[in-house]
């Protein structure tokens, strides 16, 4: 397969803004952002409000169909703070809408010029489904937090569903480069214990999807003791005031502190395991030169999300830390491409 610089250079751009996506993302979750846009208006939404009436409407828009949040967290917000929250959704979406364009119109233009091999075509049908797919249930997941009496924000499962998916489209269209780019790559190797690492992909994937729920739970408030070793006083308590832990607990999360500890806890409980297979993969494969640059950069990054962890939560007093909770979102994706870059290198797909 003839490898055009061209198109080599378009998917990693593709990759790059896919990233760009989901930093976004983090930002607007993070600054509680996610319902100041009530509404899904793919053409007419491409403009924000122009002037001060439509702001006011917007506004007012926002108090009413996303009353449980505007009511428990923003109540005292004026509309120059109500802006504010407004632009990373509208940002969020707006760079949905950019990257739509940057990837549709010179894929035409490519495929026009007889410059996409079949088995890349057949890839990029799937990556522009993940993208449409993406897109829609992220309005289904801000939908979940409108008009809804009992929820602050957005459902935590359908923030999970949403990221999964993201998290999909990252992974196949970087794998998808590679591929393509590093097509005359040849020296592969058979990676010792190749069925642990396999395993620990997975681990990764549910690792993230754990984050995703973290994330929508506000989990990180509960517990903001970086190695779960908080007053054994303050745990008796929650179990106290805690509602019963039942089925409906999981569904009605929100006052239920004992599910949220739950989940924080597999989700640090997964970051060992993590950790411990990929130190065992390590010692099995750091003499094979072949992965050794890709296997040194995945260990470092690993360490830094390791960190990046234990800061996010031991600074998540009253409010998740921005800059901790942002930084470890984006590199878990990096971590991911850093993973799969072994994976290429192997006889493993």
């Amino acid at each position: 397969m003839n490898r055009s610089n061209a198109v080599a250079n378009w998917l990693f751009l593709g990759c790059f803004l896919v990233l760009v996506q989901i930093l976004i993302g983090g930002i607007t979750r993070l600054t509680d952002s996610g319902l100041s846009i009530t509404e899904w208006e793919v053409v007419k939404g491409t403009l924000p409000p122009l002037n001060e009436s439509e702001w006011i409407v917007a506004f007012d828009k926002y108090k009413s169909i996303a009353k449980k949040q505007y009511e428990s967290i923003h109540n005292t917000m004026d509309l120059s703070a109500f802006k504010k929250i407004y632009f990373w959704e509208y940002f969020h979406r707006l760079w949905a809408r950019m990257m739509g364009f940057v990837f549709i119109i010179p894929f035409f233009y490519f495929l026009y010029g007889k410059r996409i091999p079949s088995n890349l075509l057949k890839r990029l049908v799937i990556v522009i489904f993940l993208a449409s797919l993406a897109g829609i249930f992220g309005w289904i997941m801000v939908a979940s937090g409108l008009n809804n009496d009992k929820r602050t924000w957005v459902n935590a499962y359908n923030l999970l569903i949403h990221l999964i998916i993201a998290t999909s489209l990252f992974c196949y269209l970087v794998y998808t480069y590679y591929n393509y780019a590093w097509n005359d790559f040849k020296s592969k190797i058979e990676l010792n214990g190749l069925k642990m690492y396999r395993w620990l992909g997975v681990f990764l994937f549910i690792q993230i999807g754990f984050g995703a729920i973290m994330a929508g739970m506000k989990a990180g408030l509960v517990l903001p003791y970086p190695f779960l070793i908080p007053k054994f006083s303050m745990i008796s308590q929650m179990i106290g005031d805690a509602p019963a832990f039942n089925w409906t607990a999981f569904v009605d999360y929100e006052p239920n502190p004992l599910i949220k500890i739950l989940v924080q806890f597999v989700h640090r409980l997964t970051a060992y395991f993590i950790a411990v297979l990929a130190l065992i993969f390590y010692l099995k494969n750091r003499h094979l030169a072949v992965i050794s640059q890709p296997l040194k950069v995945f260990s470092c990054l690993l360490l830094i999300q390791i960190l990046l962890g234990i800061f996010t939560v031991s600074f998540s007093i009253g409010k998740i830390p921005l800059v901790y909770g942002v930084a470890h979102q984006g590199t878990a994706f990096i971590l991911l491409a850093s993973y799969l870059w072994i994976l290429f290198r192997s006889k493993s797909i």
